[in-house]
């Protein structure tokens, strides 16, 4: 069972993006993965923002099936609010 810390108060508080800024603050992100259903799925505009908020680190995208096999290996979860599609992300450290 993975640790997990339910932030989600109500769709969309608080966002991923609002999540990863304050992780970011105290995490230096090296690697990150996303399905890559997220760049389909979602406008200019969304993918413009994830994109600069993960600036700096090596972003990769995949099948959202191989996403989700990395999942049981992860440290812990952080559950958001956010609706937007495939926005799950995994933060590898530096």
């Amino acid at each position: 069972m993975i640790e997990t810390v339910d932030l989600s108060l109500v769709d969309g508080v608080p966002t991923v993006l609002q999540v990863l800024a304050a992780v970011r603050k105290n995490f230096v992100v090296g690697e990150v993965f996303m399905a890559e259903e997220f760049l389909h799925v979602n406008g200019t505009e969304t993918r413009s923002a994830f994109a600069s908020a993960l600036q700096g680190a090596n972003v990769g995208y995949e099948p959202h099936d191989e996403f989700k096999r990395r999942v049981p290996h992860a440290i812990g979860l952080v559950r958001s609010g956010d609706t937007v599609q495939y926005a799950n992300m995994i933060l590898v450290s530096a």
